[in-house]
């Protein structure tokens, strides 16, 4: 027996059309009119769109930070991200200084294994780079199903690397077929100016924004995108956050360096006015950091042009009351990271589709097609047409509803969206053929997320 959702609007990263959907087992079996059998179930989805299920390719959950572990495990980011209509995250997992690639992909196996309510790969995030780690690359990519890692260029004495290491990454990451991921902003400028603020007794949060200011970005970027070219390597640029960083990432296109860019809705939507003196302004304090309003308009076209290519969540989530507050008195102790997954669909709806910033072709292609793509998972994930998963998304135009911490299912004690009115949400979303989402509610108690092991990039 199977699914049919009949009457609703199919969007994929190109089309836009009316048909049903016939779903059996895991995979979307047919697509079109009359493609019901007498003994499946028919769900009546009319004036709804039908969404391949979201994909965030950047999310940290149960990651140790400091001497304190994010707000959000796998079980209830991953119920916040299905709930959104996000039926796919590609998690970071760290090595910490001493481990090997394998003992910190067996950690994080072991914090996710049963829990996830989405399906979910990995990332590696690398903090102690060496040549022995250099020669687990090649097993992680062919043995464990892992082609992106992550090197920072920030975070100075903790996970910054330098130059040295970047090229020696980017040749090894294209020997086996490994996405190198970078975090852009310059350590040692940074480094320099929190102790600048520092010393003059500038500790309060309003500092965090000035000590991270657009020229790290923009540096960063500059530099990161003509070592992976020297290397003759592609990147992926995480989270940007400027015009300026933006410029370079689209002349270094037009030049046909391969490089793409990831932004987030912090970013297309929050500024640095949330930046002030009180401790409220920590709930903001994310690296890079929000920057200025007139950033956004210009974010918003890079969508629209495809100059950037995914819009994920960064999703890092720290209470307010009882980690945030570690800085109280001094900024640069405040722990970097907000929450965002549960909310990346129906944001970008409200305020991209809806305004007319961008359409629903590039809303599907930025938070779902992109993403599978890149990171090796599309055609089974990020798209809808017969033989993929089944991870269908009905969204509701029509529903309205108010960004509320008390009604999140994040594990978080606030949202940075509180109180944003939202036009759309996920209705009924479908993990694999199965239904989880039943009218915005999580109807399926229990967790039925795979592992997806991915393909290499080419």
């Amino acid at each position: 027996m199977g699914v049919i959702l009949r009457g609703g609007i199919i969007v994929t990263a190109v089309d836009y059309y009316k048909a049903d959907i016939r779903m059996e087992g895991e995979k979307v079996i047919a697509i079109g009119e009359g493609i019901a059998l007498p003994e499946d179930h028919i769900l009546d989805v009319e004036g709804c769109f039908l969404l391949p299920g979201g994909v965030d390719v950047h999310t940290h959950f149960d990651l140790p930070v400091g001497n304190t572990v994010t707000a959000d495990d796998f079980s209830s980011g991953t119920q916040g991200a299905i709930i959104g209509g996000t039926t796919t995250v590609v998690d970071y997992a760290t090595q910490f200084k001493g481990q090997t690639l394998k003992e910190a992909l067996m950690a994080w196996h072991a914090k996710a294994r049963g829990k996830n309510y989405t399906d979910y790969g990995f990332h590696m995030a690398i903090s102690d780079w060496n040549d022995d780690i250099a020669e687990e690359i090649c097993w992680l990519s062919k043995s464990a199903g892992v082609t992106s890692i992550k090197l920072y260029m920030a975070y100075k004495n903790v996970l910054q690397v330098n130059d040295d290491i970047l090229f020696k990454a980017f040749t090894k990451g294209k020997q086996h077929g490994v996405l190198v991921c970078v975090h852009c902003e310059n350590g040692d400028m940074i480094y320099n100016l929190v102790n600048q603020y520092r010393s003059q007794g500038n500790v309060t949060p309003y500092y965090h924004s000035l000590s991270r200011p657009i020229i790290a970005e923009e540096e960063a970027v500059t530099r990161v995108i003509a070592i992976a070219q020297a290397a003759q390597s592609q990147v992926y640029i995480v989270h940007l956050s400027s015009n300026l960083a933006l410029q370079v990432v689209m002349k270094a296109k037009a030049k046909g360096n391969k490089v793409y860019a990831e932004t987030c809705p912090q970013y297309l939507l929050l500024d640095e006015s949330y930046y002030n003196h009180s401790f409220e302004s920590t709930k903001y304090v994310i690296s890079p950091p929000l920057r200025q309003k007139e950033n956004q308009d210009f974010l918003w076209r890079g969508l629209s042009n495809r100059i950037l290519d995914v819009v994920a969540t960064d999703h890092c989530s720290f209470n307010f009351n009882g980690q945030k507050d570690a800085g109280l008195q001094d900024f640069s102790m405040i722990p970097n990271g907000i929450p965002g997954v549960e909310n990346r669909l129906s944001l970008l709806y409200t305020y991209g589709v809806v305004p007319g910033k961008i359409s629903m072709n590039t809303f599907v292609n930025v938070t779902a097609t992109q993403p599978a793509k890149i990171f090796g998972l599309f055609p089974r994930k990020g798209t809808i047409a017969p033989g993929s998963d089944a991870d269908i998304v009905v969204w509701d135009t029509n529903h309205t509803f108010v960004i509320r911490a008390e009604t999140q299912y994040q594990r978080v004690d606030y949202t940075p969206y509180e109180g944003l009115q939202q036009k759309g949400k996920a209705r009924h979303v479908f993990l694999r053929g199965r239904q989880v989402v039943h009218h915005g509610k999580l109807c399926d108690v229990n967790p039925h997320g795979i592992y997806l092991p991915r393909q290499g990039i080419r």
